[in-house]
């Protein structure tokens, strides 16, 4: 359950889709590392919050305990840290594990591929930040899925909000993962999970209701920087003062179109430290719409800055930011698209198909197409000693091969080849 095999079609799309999220990464400048599958099973618990037990463990093999890895960044920190790395800009595509409810259609899987691009090192504030944002901004762009948002917060701000809504500090992440689920379901529900399972006051939920429903840009860090009560809780003060910065970045970048500076936005992740952030499809279901309707998310990501510390040995800390594009979901959205275009897609990379229009041609065939091979062109033939010429160029038009080089006993004679553009059906002799 969970998983699945990728036809020739499909894969032929998913290459064509991380290749466009690849060649954004390395204009970036980002160099790929790549890591095991497995990681040892105490490197992964205690750092998902709530999701630690969709992490798939592995039975003992002779004294290791070991899991599947859950996402790329867990071992990117590890690798840092076991590597006395301290300043590294990367990515890596590889497929993550969890133990999840499938729910296919959605696009959500057991085994996936995340693609992630991560910046390791001390830097000035916000400057790497606004380059996840950038890239975020352009692969979304770039793949054309139509009307995006993403929506940005800071850990520092949801938790000075909390502390300011009198909610102790041992209750911080269990009440970020339930303010997480506002974009799926009405404030009521999460007031009441807060109340009802994460034992918070009423009159706090209350008080937290009023700042997780704010969303805006520039004008509504200025407001709550003049706020009362959070200008006055250090953490929250740090954190707008760092998205007022990120802001200032964002527009030189001229994205601040596509942004969205939204308090609702938590991500579940207990590793976060400073900026999240979350790219969101919208879809207008009809023109009279008001308010786009999401599609869910895309991209994700964020600031861990404490991460790597908790693999060495000395707690030295690495600082960190990074996305994570949802490779999955944009792939379901692709092949939805492509099959409503009723587009074929090519699943080989064929230039060219030798044939022969008589029989007995066969050494002809192999001796062309091995020099073919050997000049490093792509080639094919059929594997029958005396196919007939239309099921040859039928062969190239099912597979939308361009080309047929056409050796028949003329040609052989005359020393060449017949050279046959598919589609137009012109001939040249060289």
């Amino acid at each position: 359950q969970g998983t699945r095999d990728h036809p020739p079609a499909q894969t032929a799309l998913r290459d064509r889709l991380l290749s466009a999220v690849v060649s954004c990464f390395k204009r970036h400048g980002a160099a790929a590392i790549d890591t095991p599958v497995l990681e040892l099973r105490e490197t992964l618990m205690g750092k998902y919050g709530e999701d630690t037990k969709l992490i798939y463990e592995l039975q003992d093999q002779g004294g290791e305990l070991l899991a599947l890895r859950y996402d790329l960044t867990v071992p990117f920190a590890r690798y840092l840290a076991m590597n006395k790395v301290t300043n590294m800009k990367r990515y890596h595509v590889a497929k993550v594990y969890r133990r999840d409810n499938p729910a296919t259609t959605r696009g959500r899987y057991r085994e996936f591929y995340q693609c992630d691009f991560d910046i390791a090192g001390q830097f000035d504030p916000m400057i790497p930040d606004a380059e996840c944002l950038k890239i975020v901004h352009e692969i979304l762009s770039d793949l054309q899925l139509g009307d995006f948002v993403i929506k940005v917060n800071d850990r520092r701000i949801l938790n000075g909000v909390f502390a300011v809504c009198g909610v102790p500090e041992s209750k911080f992440i269990p009440a970020c993962s339930t303010v997480d689920k506002l974009d799926k379901v009405p404030w009521e529900e999460v007031r009441s999970e807060m109340v009802g399972e994460k034992g918070l006051s009423p009159e706090a939920a209350d008080r937290i209701g009023e700042y997780v429903q704010l969303h805006g840009g520039l004008d509504l860090i200025e407001r709550l920087l003049q706020d009362p009560k959070l200008s006055q809780n250090k953490l929250a003060k740090e954190g707008l003062g760092d998205m007022k910065l990120l802001f200032e970045y964002l527009t030189l970048f001229g994205i601040t179109g596509k942004i969205s500076f939204d308090l609702s936005l938590a991500r579940g992740l207990d590793y976060y430290t400073g900026v999240i952030f979350e790219a969101v499809l919208l879809h207008q279901e009809n023109e009279h719409v008001e308010e786009p309707v999401s599609v869910g998310s895309v991209a994700g990501g964020g600031r861990y800055d404490g991460l790597v510390g908790m693999f060495d040995p000395k707690g030295r800390k690495v600082p960190c930011v990074g996305v994570s594009i949802g490779i999955e979901r944009i792939f379901s959205i692709l092949e939805q698209k492509l099959e409503a275009s009723g587009e074929k897609l090519r699943t080989t990379e064929t230039q060219v198909l030798v044939a022969t229009p008589q029989k007995h041609l066969l050494p002809a065939r192999l001796k062309l197409i091995s020099e073919l091979w050997d000049a490093g062109i792509k080639a094919e033939m059929l594997y029958k000693k005396d196919p007939k010429l239309l099921k040859q160029l039928q062969y190239c038009e099912d597979t939308g091969i361009p080309l047929a080089a056409i050796v028949g006993e003329q040609e052989l004679a005359d020393g060449v080849v017949k050279l046959r553009d598919v589609a137009t059906r012109e001939e040249v002799r060289m």
